[in-house]
């Protein structure tokens, strides 16, 4: 549990796995959101990308609905890791597995309408959503710490 300071004393802070998941989960899917909206745009094909994936509104929801998923689970790894900490070398691991997912999803709507830009739009926004997700992670859970441990925890 972490510390938050308030007029000099320190009170623990309860962490709230669905509340937080849910926050993750927001803020990952507005980022990659922003991310695809102003490729399209700069590209010169406004909302293509949206369109191509099922047009704005159904993309919006569909995708908002898998980054909230997406951030629970991933929030509720992190604190079962806590625990467990062997649990994080796995988590890791699906993470790196995920990424090679969405190289593969890239690549096929490269060629299923929306052409070379896939890689940046698809595999960029992508990497802004993971990245946006280690940064929040780390700051909030002793992230390095668990990876040692499960490590250890693993060669024992």
């Amino acid at each position: 549990m972490a510390n938050r300071p308030t007029g000099g004393a320190t009170i623990p802070r309860k962490h709230q796995p669905i509340r937080e998941g849910l926050l993750l989960g927001i803020i990952v899917a507005t980022a990659i959101w922003i991310w695809i909206a102003v490729v399209d745009a700069v590209v010169g094909e406004p909302l293509r990308t949206f369109t191509v994936l099922g047009g704005v509104a159904r993309f919006t929801v569909v995708h908002s609905l898998l980054c909230l998923v997406y951030g629970v689970v991933v929030v509720a790894v992190v604190h079962a890791a806590e625990r467990e900490a062997s649990l994080i070398v796995g988590a890791a691991l699906a993470f790196f597995l995920m990424e090679f997912a969405f190289v593969g999803v890239s690549a096929i709507l490269s060629r299923a309408g929306l052409g070379q830009l896939a890689w940046i739009r698809i595999l960029g926004g992508n990497l802004v959503g993971a990245a946006l997700t280690m940064v929040i992670l780390w700051r909030r859970h002793p992230l390095k710490q668990e990876f040692l441990d499960g490590m250890a925890e693993g060669e024992e």
